[in-house]
């Protein structure tokens, strides 16, 4: 997996004194922009390059260095690699973004941060878009990360339980819900666990389905699900890179009726019915200050994981109307944002 260099080539040396203990690595910045030498930043991204979220995360991160005072292929340099939430792929990118010897890294995604640590145990991580850094072993815990990671939690399991009622009450008959998601992400399974649990309560039967496959098995595993009345659909973030492509979810969705919620607000903006998620794109833009802060000399270990605490509900009332839901007034004076 090629890296993709977002400047020009700077000239770099060889980092000196590079040992495996995290605490000889952090300084190396600061001794390196001493010495004259321009900092790598090394950027794993789960999506794919030509998915919107991703680019639009990309994009906020350059406006913070920017503001911050790092201008990309001048005193500082930016090497980009998209992994699209696939494991090989990750894998492959943290191994070449480790080979150009960067400062720190930038990771979105739980499996990115999980690609980075295998590939280097010693250079300062920070993430956005993480659900459970504690959990997965990431931080100690999120007001003393104590290592070499630190970074921006996008949000709890719960969330799936809060996805869960938002959709039955756009759609009150829904008795079944099929909850696409990325299995070989724990987040995938871990979030389907919290569905389950919220469903039972509810009166609704859950059941996954793979994003791993292709789009024909998808759209199949849709249309068994349209087969019965009051069926409902749960995008889930981690699975919006598959092959398939989230747009082929919103088109199947119309085709068959089936209410859903999707995990991002631009896939409302094309068609999608609602979506209920933390603002990714400014965790994106405040990771710059993390980075400034670490390649000015502080550590990952003393910077808290910082909770996202601005979630926005999304509704699409054209989309709602197509499938012949008549959204409550409640709700609607709840969304932030509305498509009428």
């Amino acid at each position: 997996m090629p890296v993709l260099s977002l400047g020009a080539a700077m000239r770099r040396r060889e980092f000196l004194g590079l040992v495996g203990t995290a605490a000889a690595v952090w300084p190396l910045a600061a001794h390196a922009q001493q010495a004259g030498q321009v900092p790598r930043v090394g950027v794993l991204m789960n999506k794919a390059a030509n998915d919107p979220e991703g680019q639009a995360r990309l994009t906020a991160f350059q406006q913070g260095m920017r503001q911050l005072g790092w201008t990309d292929g001048s005193n500082v340099q930016i090497d980009v690699c998209w992994g699209a939430d696939d494991v090989d792929r990750e894998r492959k990118c943290a191994t070449d973004l480790v080979a150009r010897k960067p400062s720190i890294f930038l990771a979105s995604g739980t499996l990115s941060v999980t690609a980075l640590q295998q590939a280097s145990r010693n250079l300062p991580i920070v993430f956005v878009g993480v659900t459970d850094p504690v959990g997965a072993g990431f931080v100690d815990s999120l007001a003393r990360p104590g290592g070499n990671v630190t970074g921006f939690m996008i949000y709890e399991y719960s969330l799936g339980a809060k996805w869960l009622e938002l959709l039955k009450q756009i759609a009150p008959n829904v008795s079944r819900v099929a909850v696409i998601r990325n299995p070989e992400n724990p987040v995938g399974v871990a979030l389907f666990s919290a569905i389950q649990a919220a469903a039972r309560p509810l009166g609704i039967e859950v059941s996954p389905i793979d994003s791993r496959r292709d789009g024909g098995e998808i759209e199949q595993a849709i249309k068994n699900v349209a087969q019965s009345p009051n069926g409902g659909l749960i995008l889930t973030p981690n699975a919006t890179s598959m092959t398939a492509g989230y747009s082929l979810i919103i088109s199947l969705a119309a085709r068959y009726k089936l209410p859903a919620i999707y995990p991002f607000d631009y896939m409302v903006r094309e068609g999608g019915l609602m979506a209920y998620i933390p603002d990714i794109i400014d965790q994106a833009r405040n990771a710059a200050g993390y980075v400034d802060r670490i390649l000015k000399g502080e550590k990952p270990a003393d910077l808290p994981v910082q909770q996202a605490t601005n979630v926005a509900l999304h509704i699409n009332l054209r989309t709602a109307k197509a499938l012949g839901l008549s959204v409550p007034n409640s709700l609607i004076g709840r969304a932030d944002h509305v498509i009428e």
